[in-house]
């Protein structure tokens, strides 16, 4: 009975021993159960037994019982580039489109009831920028999207009008916030490229047909415009030159006349210089009588001057060398 009793008492100390290090294990433990941290760049939910049951938006600690759980989601922007598609416009022809979307987390509650994680979000966006593209594309004409007129490519507005779209979707059914759509790529399938290229090239053709013959149908008025400006001003240029011709001409027999009043033997000379001239050129023979105009001034130097009134004045009045 003594022997059992100093068993007793010999338990003790590690009992207590026992009982301390659980004590302090617990202080420990406690904190680390009831205490968190929020990074600037996160959201966290406190869930009990996956029920939400805090939002914690502002860094810094938290708060919660030692059996709530704590999800963290990340509140930076983040890149989704959906898979290119095949869609439908409103003609009828096959086009493969894809987007991009810049989003991020706006009500953190909301994302985890309906999303979770990143790859949940991203799956949701991806089928409503599929729906909202293909509405898109099958409510527009190809030139919508491609197209030189820049009144009938209007490819932003569109392109705009699916970021609404998406972002109001995103946002009232799972919490995300669309910053931002882009049209990431739009061409045509593989197997109608070749058909589609032709199509376009014969439609090139016909505007660029249209292009010529108004510039050809713009040159001949142009061209008609300066004929008839050319026209006006030779009209008139030759006009003014026979004006001034008449007045030459008219001053030019003034001074003939003037000229033949004061020396007509001088003047008769000239007239037959200017005869043989005319008549006499190289190699030529000419059988004249003696007694022709045209011989005197070569047996005689005076043939003109004889009895000829003002022949001394006139000489006088000659330069002199």
């Amino acid at each position: 009975m003594a022997r059992s009793r100093d068993n007793v008492s010999d338990r003790r100390p590690y009992r207590r021993a026992l009982l301390a290090a659980a004590a302090i294990g617990l202080i420990i433990a406690v904190p680390s159960l009831c205490v968190f941290t929020v990074d600037s760049a996160d959201y966290a939910i406190v869930t009990d037994f996956g029920k939400p049951t805090q939002v914690v938006a502002a860094p810094g600690l938290g708060f919660k019982h030692p059996l709530q759980s704590v999800w963290r989601f990340d509140r930076r922007l983040f890149v989704y580039a959906s898979p290119p598609n095949e869609f439908l416009s409103i003609e009828k022809t096959p086009v493969v489109a894809s987007g991009t979307i810049l989003w991020r987390v706006a009500d953190p509650k909301k994302y985890f009831e309906t999303v979770i994680d990143r790859r949940g979000a991203e799956s949701r966006l991806g089928d409503i920028l599929s729906a909202e593209l293909g509405a898109a594309i099958g409510s527009n004409r190809l030139v919508a999207f491609v197209s030189t007129d820049a009144a009938a490519y209007r490819a932003d507005a569109i392109v705009a009008w699916i970021a609404g779209r998406c972002g109001a979707a995103a946002l009232r059914d799972y919490g995300i916030e669309v910053v931002d759509v882009q049209l990431r790529g739009f061409d045509f399938p593989k197997q109608n490229r070749l058909r589609l290229y032709a199509r376009m090239k014969s439609e090139r053709g016909r505007i660029s047909m249209l292009y010529r013959s108004e510039g050809e149908e713009e040159g001949l008025k142009v061209r008609a415009g300066a004929e008839e400006q050319k026209a006006r001003i030779l009209g008139k240029a030759i006009e003014l030159s026979q004006q001034r011709r008449g007045e030459g001409d008219g001053e030019a027999a003034r001074v003939y006349a003037n000229a033949l009043s004061r020396a007509p033997e001088f003047y008769a000379f000239l007239r037959a210089m200017e005869a043989s001239r005319t008549f006499a050129r190289k190699s030529t023979t000419i059988v004249l009588p003696a007694d022709s105009p045209l011989f005197g001034v070569l047996f005689d130097s005076k043939y003109f001057n004889r009895g000829a009134p003002g022949s001394d004045e006139l000489r006088g009045e000659l330069p002199r060398k």
